[in-house]
């Protein structure tokens, strides 16, 4: 193998490698504060790599090694770039804040918690690197066990209740993704494809023309199905809310933040294909618009009259994610929207459910009414959720509120105009919602008065015992999301670009 063909398999080999170093690491340590620091450095080396991936990726549109088994271009590379810097890494720092003081914490519970973690890590890479569309599956099944048990960390009825639903529908919903690669593997053989190329993405591209177009969108259903369970799609989304409020804070970050995001990846890498099959291309994308425009329909009713904190983000992830399915169904006139989306969605629910988490443990309850001035409590949880809520609902100059202007631009543009009606318009009632909830935390009177010593010293205790690493993993996010909501930088610009062209031409 030459060298760049090594410095590749090194590359892509590593979002593997590092997991497993930091796993063996975690075993060997003898303190559960030791295992939180492997997990953080193990979770920042592989940002770390992302990083170079993505310098790696200039003047390239594919990095392909082990035979196109393992592949990355600019739009897998965005999706590992958000998986590693914007959720895992600071969600594995925000670990050392959440169980601190946590008497149920040991040395045994944080070995656990991080092997499921850099398992979690190392599962959600393979689907994003992988070209072979059986490993793709293979990744997303592994995805569900690891993540499983992270709901469980609590260790109540409710979290255990919460795994098992999550478990039995993600794993039925993945077992109607495996029949769509069967069926897609059969229609790439039936397209001149021999053995292990028909589950070789871009080989399939390449004879996309010629693949049976009913054997195609059969498989595209089964696949829309299968993984939209996994990605929260509704009307597959029972699962969500209950496990995303009973899982603890940097578990939730981490699931909205991102695991809904890697099976919605697996979906969008099926749509050019089985557009390219079909007389009507038209099709497939009919098919995830209706999910996506019926995700933000019914979560935006959810949330109305949603109470618990935490699971009122939970069903914001559905809402966004059926957003994001929005954007890609526009096809290429609304990927690039989608695309951005994507990024600003993952940095703003992860501040949310950093904050909600943490006043939860405080408060001892997730009830928006027992948040009511929190930011005057705790005024860097109070304050940043009550800033994540408006960043998610679009509150300009944050950076969610240009991706869905293209969105609702794109939507103009293709002529989609009663999908772009049932957006605004559901979207209109979680802006009301929401706006409600973020005023109470940050100027609602609270219980105690203003003048109550109590409530000085819970205030003195949010501002002197949070930290720099608090602090950095709630500010860093926001500032990021008021940036690009003023000003796109042009190497920001010219990668999603990139990452939208890599979607739709598979090379």
């Amino acid at each position: 193998m030459d060298t760049s063909g090594t410095l590749d398999l090194l590359l892509l080999g590593g979002f593997l490698a590092i997991p497993v170093v930091g796993v063996l690491a975690m075993l060997a340590s003898t303190k559960p504060r030791h295992v939180l620091v492997i997990n953080f450095a193990a979770s920042l080396g592989a940002g770390i790599l992302s990083l170079a991936l993505a310098f790696r990726l200039s003047g390239r549109d594919v990095i392909r090694v082990a035979d196109g088994f393992l592949r990355a271009d600019h739009f897998s590379a965005w999706h590992l770039l958000l998986l590693t810097l914007a959720v895992f890494s600071p969600s594995s720092l925000f670990s050392f804040s959440y169980f601190k003081n946590d008497a149920a914490v040991t040395l045994g519970g944080m070995r656990r918690f991080g092997m499921l973690w850099q398992g979690s890590l190392a599962s959600m890479s393979l689907a994003l690197i992988s070209g072979n569309i059986g490993i793709m599956w293979v990744a997303i099944e592994a995805s569900t066990l690891f993540t499983a048990f992270l709901i469980l960390r609590e260790g109540n009825s409710a979290s255990l209740e919460a795994m098992w639903r999550y478990i039995i529908m993600c794993s039925v919903g993945v077992a109607f993704a495996f029949i769509g690669t069967l069926l897609f593997a059969a229609a790439a053989q039936k397209a001149g494809l021999n053995g292990s190329d028909s589950l070789l993405l871009d080989k399939i591209y390449s004879v996309k023309d010629k693949l049976n177009p009913s054997l195609a969108m059969a498989g595209f259903v089964f696949i829309l199905i299968g993984y939209g369970t996994k990605a929260g799609l509704a009307p597959m989304h029972n699962w969500l809310p209950d496990a995303h409020s009973q899982a603890p804070g940097p578990v939730s970050a981490m699931f909205s933040g991102f695991l809904l995001n890697t099976a919605l990846y697996c979906i969008v890498r099926f749509m050019p294909i089985a557009s390219g099959a079909q007389a009507e291309p038209g099709k497939p994308l009919k098919l995830l618009m209706f999910l996506g425009i019926l995700s933000i329909a019914l979560s935006s009713i959810f949330i109305f009259f949603q109470q618990d904190a935490k699971r009122m983000l939970a069903y914001c992830s559905v809402e966004h994610l059926g957003i994001i399915a929005f954007g890609y169904a526009l096809g290429p006139a609304g990927a690039f929207a989608a695309l951005f989306h994507t990024m600003n969605h993952s940095l703003a629910k992860t501040t949310g459910f950093f904050a909600a988490g943490t006043l939860g443990k405080k408060l001892g309850t997730n009830d928006f009414s027992a948040f009511a001035g929190a930011a005057k409590k705790y005024p860097l949880w109070g304050g940043g959720l009550a800033l994540s809520l408006l960043a998610l609902i679009g509150v300009a100059p944050f950076s969610v509120f240009m991706s869905e202007f293209l969105l609702v631009k794109a939507g103009i543009d293709t002529s989609a105009w009663l999908p772009t009606g049932i957006f605004l318009a559901a979207t209109c009632v979680v802006f009301v919602r929401m706006l409600k909830h973020s005023i109470d935390i940050a100027w609602k009177p609270t219980a105690l008065p203003a003048s109550s010593p109590e409530l000085v010293g819970a205030a003195d205790e949010g501002k002197t015992r949070d930290g720099f690493a608090a602090t950095f993993i709630i500010a860093a996010p926001l500032i990021l999301l008021l940036v690009f909501g003023l000003w796109m930088p042009g190497f920001l610009f010219d990668f999603i670009q990139k990452a939208k062209e890599a979607l739709w031409s598979i090379k």
